[in-house]
Formats: structure tokens, sequence, C-alpha cells
């Protein structure tokens, strides 16, 4: 346990800055909470972040601003920060580059700055698709081995990771967890936003998409949030045996062979057909589906042709070893979930009977 400290939040409203927050004040922390407007900080599980027995302290800023855009008071307040935790960044994809560019890149830039000034130790929060576009084992010690990004937003974050590098060459303590997918609670699977690959899943499922590019031994890596959100504060509260990790905050591997069975498995669910990339023409498909394939699918179909494998040696000897829970059941919680939500439907899946691999839930 380490002596209680001020931590700089940025993106402390976010999915995962949020979850940060809770777990750094429930240990005693103070978190000074930078958000680009002043509103709740809001868990994944739908409740407000209660401070106690440390605090919460917002801030309004804005991480495309020199400074942060602070106010003289703020500041102030910001320079007694112990530890930075970036986690500000947006991660939609399909969006202008100069979006990208503006806040995951000039935005960790900013920090970077701040960071520098004080040498105050920063966690920066990356993803684990910094590794591009190929395939076999992505080691934590990896960076750019001229791999093709699959989207901006990769891009975006392969080139923040590089200034963090050059920043750490310069002496500032650095820790940086990557995570993978993030997706719902590992017990419950409950997600707060419905955003990453549950987008997907939608289309997919009502079969808006009937036909996808993709390779069934393809893998996606699904990383529950709370897995996630325990890497980066460990990382902040043990910066000094953090220092100079770089951490893959993986989850769940899952073929899309594995996905498609588990989809099979809900009486309600259109399973997609996944044809190798060289086979598949967008021209091709029926009119009523190509619109959802241009604003959606197309936007992540990168992911089901990567045969791809996160190498989290650091990670488990930093943190210790993930639970050996399987993906399979893992990514039926996070539909159950979808369904008791109303995201997904409302329709009850197949018996256990019906499922093809002996597991239980």
């Amino acid at each position: 346990m380490t002596d209680t400290m001020t931590v700089l939040v940025t993106g402390a409203s976010g999915l995962v800055g949020a979850e940060v927050t809770a777990r750094l004040t429930a240990a005693g922390h103070t978190v000074l909470a930078l958000l680009h407007h002043n509103g709740d900080l809001v868990r994944n599980n739908g409740r407000k972040v209660t401070p106690g027995p440390g605090a919460v302290i917002r801030i309004t800023g804005d991480i495309n601003r020199p400074g942060l855009g602070l106010a003289s008071g703020d500041r102030h307040i910001v320079a007694t920060a112990d530890r930075i935790v970036h986690c500000a960044a947006v991660t939609d994809f399909g969006l202008p580059e100069e979006r990208y560019e503006s806040i995951n890149v000039t935005g960790a830039g900013h920090v970077l700055d701040l960071a520098l000034a004080g040498r105050i130790p920063l966690v920066h929060v990356s993803t684990a698709y910094v590794c591009g576009e190929r395939d076999g084992t992505a080691r934590e010690d990896e960076l750019d081995v001229g791999q093709r990004p699959g989207n901006g937003y990769e891009k975006s974050k392969l080139t923040a990771e590089t200034l963090v590098r050059k920043a750490a060459a310069e002496g500032l303590p650095v820790t940086v967890v990557r995570p993978s997918i993030i997706t719902g609670a590992a017990r419950t699977g409950r997600v707060r936003d419905f955003k990453t690959i549950y987008p997907v899943l939608k289309i997919l499922t009502r079969g808006l998409v009937r036909t996808v590019p993709g390779h069934y031994d393809a893998v996606l890596d699904l990383a529950p949030v709370d897995r996630v959100a325990d890497l980066v504060t460990e990382a902040a509260t043990r910066s000094e045996d953090a220092e100079g990790r770089t951490l893959h905050a993986v989850g769940h591997e899952l073929t899309l062979r594995d996905f498609s069975d588990i989809l099979a498995e809900y009486p309600s669910f259109h399973v997609p057909r996944f044809v190798p990339p060289s086979a598949f023409s967008a021209s091709a498909l029926p009119d009523r589906e190509r619109p959802y394939y241009d604003r959606i699918i197309c936007l992540y179909d990168t992911y089901f042709r990567r045969r791809i494998h996160f190498d989290d040696t650091q990670a488990a000897a930093f943190s210790g070893p993930r639970a050996p829970t399987g993906g399979r059941p893992y990514l039926r919680r996070l539909l159950d979930h979808c369904l008791r939500a109303g995201y997904l439907g409302a329709s009850p899946r197949k018996p256990t009977s019906a499922r093809t691999d002996g597991r239980t839930p």
C-alpha cells in the first residue's frame, strides 16, 4: 500500500477513467479529475463515483490546448499532482484524421509537457492495437516495427506512444498500459457504454449485414473494463515498480469461429458468414446491407482478418497472471447483458445443452 497521493486523471469521465478514479479514491488518494465539461463521474455499473476515503476535485480543462487550457487557479492545483494518468482520447472509428491528431497526438503532447515540467510520473493509456495489421505475436516491448495501422485511431495512438517513449528517453518516469478491445465487466458482462465492438454486434446479430470479410481463425481479444482499470490503477500506485514498462491489458481471445458458434446459441440472432477478404466485394452486397457495411462494419473489418496474439509477460510479472477463464463463457456474459439491457433485443438463448463447447457460463 502506497502513501496517499494526488493523481491527475485526464478523461476522468470516460469508461476507464471513471473506474480508475473510483479505485484511487477508494484507496484514500485524491484525484484531480480533468473534465472537458464539468459533470458527473459515472462508473461502469451506472452509479456515480462517490469519493471516500479519498477525494475528487473536478477541474475543467482541454488537452487540445497548451497547459491543458487550465485557469490560473487550477494550474496551481495541478502542480501538486504526484502522478498523472492519461486516459483522455477519442476512440471512435471513422473520424477525420485531424480529429485524431488534435486529441490523441497533440493532446498527449500537452500532457507530456506538463509531466516533463514537473517530472511527474506518467501512466499513458494506449491500445494493444498499435501492433497494426499483422499476424503472429505482438510483444509489449515492440512499438514501431514497420506495421501498417488498421485505421486512423491506431495510427494516432502509435504516434502518441512514440512521443511518450521520447519523453521517457529524456528521463520522464513513464508506464504505458495497452488495453485490447475494452468490453464489459469480467463477472457480469455489464458495460456502461455500448461502444467498441458493440455496434458491430448489433448490426451482425440483426442480420443487417450478412456477409463479412474475415478469417475464421482471426482473433479478437476482449478486455474486461475492470481488468483494464485495475492494471492502470496499479501502475499509478506502484509507479516505481511500473516505471519503464509497457503492459498489455488484454483479456479473452476468441477466434471468429468461437464468435460464430456462440452467436448460433441465441435463437434471435443472425449468424454472419465470414468469407476470405480476397473473395469479398462490398459492391456485391444487397442494397439494404450496403449502408450498414459502409457506416459501421467496414470501420472494424481489419479486426476480422488479424491472427494476432498479445504477449502479456510484463503485465503478468508486474500484476500477476490473469485468471484462466475462457473466452466463450465471457462472450456469453457480454451477450446476456446486452439482452437484459435491451441493446440486442430481449429473446432468451438456447438452453445450456445446446452449447457446442461443453462449458458452463
